[in-house]
């Protein structure tokens, strides 16, 4: 293996001290919003995904046609490098978006695609920005490691409520089990009717923390 990168769930992902990842810090930038670097629990993120996974959805091409299989199509909230969404994109043939508020990380994420032989689209936005519509226009919403201050409780749980509110739009996030994402997971369990437990990722990968899974398909009360 190339130094400074590691190989996990079937992709190359660069570390800091990358040659890569210094030129595009010198070129872009260090983003601001903890998005400096690869957080562990994109690989939680990942593992359970591959237990999980998104469904490959039918398309209509018309009265009387053959269904024909399209896409999943996958908005990454919060999404740094995009580790998360570049797995989908790899894994699963999926049409993948990746949001964030500072638009630093995008160079990081784009070139980790390119790496990874994949494409991606990019969106600038805070995730509280994000309304019903705009979730309507995907299959699933998928995070890591996005809930770590006490102000984003609130505007996060409402952004699930809104994925429910959308109609099939299923929502997974990973934590590492910080009590800012345990209260909001509790109150989607509570609320939405959504799955929350551990999980864990064994070596080499070595991570652990939680799992919040708004599936949509089940109708909670």
């Amino acid at each position: 293996m190339a130094k400074n990168e590691r190989k996990a769930f079937g992709l190359r992902i660069l570390n800091n001290g990358h040659k890569d990842i210094k030129r595009i810090r010198t070129a872009a930038g260090v983003p601001n919003i903890h998005g400096n670097k690869f957080w562990k629990s994109s690989l939680l993120l990942m593992d359970y995904l591959s237990v999980y996974p998104p469904e490959l959805l039918p398309s209509h091409k018309g009265k009387g046609k053959k269904k024909k299989a399209r896409s999943v199509r996958v908005l990454e909230i919060g999404c740094g490098w995009g580790l998360a969404g570049i797995y989908c994109a790899k894994t699963f043939g999926a049409e993948v978006t990746g949001l964030d508020a500072d638009d630093t990380v995008f160079p990081y994420m784009e070139h980790h695609a390119e790496i990874n032989g994949v494409e991606v689209e990019t969106w600038q936005c805070r995730y509280e920005k994000v309304r019903k519509q705009d979730l309507a226009q995907f299959d699933i919403v998928v995070a890591a490691d996005i809930c770590f201050w006490d102000q984003m409780v609130d505007p996060l749980y409402k952004l699930v409520r809104r994925a429910k509110q959308a109609g099939g739009v299923r929502v997974v996030i990973t934590d590492p089990g910080r009590p800012t994402f345990t209260t909001m997971a509790e109150r989607c369990v509570d609320k939405l009717g959504a799955f929350y437990e551990a999980w864990s990722t064994p070596h080499p990968h070595n991570a652990s923390g939680f799992v919040l899974d708004l599936d949509t398909h089940y109708d909670g009360d």
